[in-house]
């Protein structure tokens, strides 16, 4: 018996190319064989699949339905046979990684020395910026994001989840008071993070669901954590930041969480985000599983 796989490609081949002989060329056989190959299909359906004449081949309406499953099912068995090759295919080549600057620096930049001694024929270019980027557009391989995910085609695995506080100095709290309810914060002098809507610089969101929406102001604004971090250890004022930033601080009393009437905003989990190929690419499966592997414990601000 012929094998019907082959038999689908020269069928599907012949239908593309309007004649047996350029299937056999292309696939390497004779056009004796292709022709078997065919015919083997036919007598297995008991259906003409094609209408031919001594100059071209045209479908029947059976061969018609027939090449559509035929595409499909040749396109899953070659996407499966590429997906267990490409577990055999050494991690190599540049591989763009963006992610939030404090995040990135802190976290996974001191990583990256193990990541090369596993995988040294990859090359990695770390992008650290806190303002989001286009995944495609700017041609980067995976982008650590932080917070809630947007609907879009990109593929995404969760790393961990992201808590946030409200947290000032012990010395700012002496001065000022310690607020108890969210509505308080309006008295304080809160400094904002202005790529967030959820903790900017004229308001800041409270419920899981950041339903509640408490306006706030202060002398000072930036674009990043780490600035906000330092001008609240000098007791400038209240900050609204994820827990990776003020951990540390939290640890040696340099800063105090506040306990508050209303629960912080969930602002989401940390995901690692690439783009929709069905089969990434070595360097990118190896990425994402060290990626993985970080989080797999305590999260890396806590760890010991």
């Amino acid at each position: 018996m012929l094998d019907r796989v082959t038999g689908m490609r020269v069928f599907a081949r012949a239908a593309a190319s309007g004649s047996l002989s350029a299937a056999a060329r292309h696939l390497g056989m004779s056009p004796a064989m292709a022709t078997k190959h065919v015919d083997a299909l036919e007598r297995h359906l008991g259906v003409k699949l094609f209408h031919r004449s001594t100059r071209r081949l045209t479908l029947t309406d059976a061969g018609s339905l027939y090449l559509d499953a035929c595409q499909r099912i040749l396109a899953d068995i070659d996407e499966s046979e590429a997906a267990v090759a490409s577990q055999r295919v050494e991690a190599s080549g540049l591989l763009r990684l963006n992610m939030p600057l404090s995040f990135g620096s802190r976290f996974i930049a001191p990583r990256m020395p193990v990541f090369a001694k596993r995988h040294p024929a990859v090359r990695v270019e770390l992008g650290l910026t806190d303002s989001q980027v286009d995944l495609i557009e700017g041609r980067w391989d995976i982008a650590i994001r932080i917070g809630r995910l947007v609907d879009s085609p990109l593929q995404a695995r969760r790393l961990g989840d992201c808590p946030v506080l409200v947290c000032a100095a012990p010395a700012y709290l002496d001065a000022r008071g310690v607020p108890r309810r969210v509505a308080e914060l309006a008295q304080h002098n809160c400094l904002g993070y202005t790529l967030s809507p959820w903790c900017g610089s004229s308001e800041w969101a409270f419920g899981r669901d950041g339903a509640v929406r408490v306006p706030i102001s202060g002398d000072l604004a930036a674009n990043n954590g780490e600035a906000l971090l330092a001008a609240a250890l000098g007791g400038q004022g209240v900050i609204y930041q994820p827990l990776f930033i003020v951990a540390e601080a939290l640890e040696r009393g340099e800063l105090v969480a506040l306990e508050l009437d209303q629960p912080s905003y969930a602002l989401g989990g940390i995901h690692a985000l690439y783009p929709p190929d069905r089969r990434p690419p070595a360097k990118v499966r190896a990425m994402l599983d060290f990626l993985s592997e970080i989080f797999a414990g305590p999260p890396p601000w806590l760890a010991r």
